[in-house]
């Protein structure tokens, strides 16, 4: 081989050093928001200019570098260095061995870890709330609301860790026992979303924990500084107590790693939140290897206004439900369903109130801020793709339907009128806040309306009169997993359990006994006698 050719591969080898050098090292140069002093609550969360993603009792990360926008200003704050499917199987063996140390201590005493996460998570309450804020776009009410919520389901798990509890069923043979015993899985796959990158996490590790299960979570891609700093909490707590810090590992990723997740036989359960597209295809995968799914999926929730309803009570609650969280909340009432005789009253005074909304749109780290951005360049081009579907079927634009000027994501909150509502744009979820305003002439035909699209998480009914109330929650009432009175469908209690029906999934998280799902069933059968008795009276002599 010439010295030439010697030469020419050698160059090409060290351009693809360099190529691989810089796809995966952080940048030396720019300027990220985590430098700026405004923004000097993130040094309180350990939060540097390049960090690393994975998580299993030490940091570490061998993928691309990421960076992470600020939705408000599209600014860049922080870098993180992602794993690789090589750093996933380190984090599947961490917990794996986490396990055999978490499951044999007894559920009160994994109850006090769950205690101490909740105090350490009260300590930075404001900062990573802020986090949030900076990160998703959520305004800062949100943004600490939502690490308040983690905090409550920790309060809620300790309480729990002293009454999940088995059953003695009565046995019909002499000198047997019948018991049923919960045992914990294993380890625990959690894949959240952007909108609630602390909450749903709070709610399924703080429960499976106490359950007895380890984890190994993936947060949003862009919302990795929360999964970040989140973690350093979290893993705080096991390292003050001595213990693995496998028994809550975190990997932050692409698709490979959300695949191996769904894909791998040592992960008995899988939570997943997000798209209704996507949890379909974690759902049969998961499902293919017969392993169970949590799944958490998409929503077109409706509120149903009686013509006997408290309008002022129904003001006040439509705003919050449409144009929270700049409608990218699961539970955002996308269908506002009004009683004829009502519609011209409710529609004047939503405009209204959408006015006053604007005039409070901003940087949502503001406390005074009510409506904030988007959370992605991409989430704006969906809104317009939506409000331009929306007038080629013919449909009114009330309020909004259009992009605010400057940076940031910021779109105007809309009210579309004029569509039916069977409408193929009126039945598609888009996670934008854009509200379709429909005209009903009965409560009957409204909950109709509500049943007929093909999710089933939230639905609302205002009404002063007790024999709807109990239609509406009863048999032929709405089939969503969230049925309410008198308040908006957005914003739920952790005591009760969290999820939909039909495209929304099924799962359940958070309170009344969604405990069960992070647990496996033993039904037991003690012969105590020193006789042996067959069940159904069978003899076999």
């Amino acid at each position: 081989m010439s010295r030439t050719v010697n030469l020419i591969i050698s160059r090409v080898l060290l351009h693809r050093r360099i190529s691989v050098m810089s796809t995966y090292s952080c940048s030396t140069s720019g300027k990220f928001l985590c430098n700026d002093p405004k923004y000097d609550f993130l040094q309180d969360l350990g939060i540097e200019k390049c960090n690393n993603g994975v998580y299993n009792g030490k940091w570490s990360g061998n993928g691309k570098v990421v960076t992470s926008i600020c939705p408000a200003n599209g600014q860049p704050i922080a870098e993180i260095r992602q794993g690789t499917l090589s750093d996933y199987e380190e984090c599947v063996k961490a917990a794996q061995e986490a396990w055999k140390v978490w499951a044999d201590i007894p559920a009160p005493k994994r109850g006090e870890i769950v205690r101490q996460i909740g105090d350490a998570l009260r300590n930075k309450l404001i900062p990573l709330g802020k986090l949030v804020s900076l990160e998703m776009g959520k305004i800062y009410a949100e943004g600490v609301g939502e690490v308040q919520e983690y905090i409550d389901i920790c309060d809620y798990a300790v309480g729990l860790s002293r009454m999940f509890s088995g059953s003695i069923i009565p046995s019909e043979r002499p000198g047997h026992v019948l018991l049923e015993q919960w045992n914990p899985l294993g380890v625990v796959g959690l894949i959240t979303a952007f909108n609630f990158p602390i909450a749903v996490y709070g709610w399924n590790s703080a429960i499976a924990m106490v359950c007895g299960n380890t984890l190994l979570w993936k947060g949003a891609t862009s919302t990795s500084l929360v999964t970040l700093a989140t973690t350093k909490i979290v893993a705080s707590v096991l390292e003050k107590n001595s213990l693995p810090g496998g028994i809550c590992s975190m990997i932050c990723g692409g698709p490979p790693v959300g695949e191996a997740i769904v894909t791998d036989q040592r992960i008995p359960l899988v939570s997943f939140t997000g798209s209704t597209q996507v949890g379909h295809q974690v759902g049969m995968k998961v499902q293919d290897r017969f392993g169970r799914s949590l799944l958490e999926l998409g929503g077109n929730n409706a509120i149903i206004v009686g013509p006997d309803a408290d309008l002022e009570m129904v003001a006040q609650s439509v705003v919050f439900a449409c144009v929270g969280t700049a409608g990218q909340r699961c539970t955002t009432t996308r269908r506002l369903i009004l009683h004829s005789q009502v519609y011209d009253n409710v529609l004047t005074r939503m405009k209204k109130s959408f006015e006053q909304v604007m005039s409070r749109m901003g940087d949502p780290l503001d406390p005074n801020t009510l409506y904030g951005p988007l959370h992605t360049k991409a989430a704006v081009g969906e809104y317009q793709d939506t409000i331009n579907e929306i007038k080629k079927l013919g449909g009114k634009i009330e309020f909004g339907g259009e992009v605010c000027e400057g940076e940031g994501f910021f779109v105007k909150p809309t009210i579309v009128s004029g569509l039916p509502h069977d409408s193929p744009v009126v039945h598609k979820e888009t996670f934008a806040p854009i509200v379709y305003v429909l005209k009903a002439n009965s409560v009957d035909e409204a909950i109709a309306w509500n049943n007929e699209v093909k999710q089933g998480l939230s639905s609302s009914l205002f009404t002063n009169d007790l024999a709807t109330l109990f239609k509406w929650i009863g048999p032929k009432g709405s089939d969503c997993g969230i049925v309410n009175v008198n308040i908006p469908t957005s914003g739920a209690e952790i005591g009760g359990a969290f999820g939909g029906e039909k495209e929304t999934g099924g799962g359940r998280e958070s309170g009344s006994d969604s405990w069960k799902q992070y647990m496996r069933r033993s039904t037991i059968t003690i012969n105590y006698s020193p006789i042996l008795t067959l069940a159904q009276g069978i003899k076999f002599e």
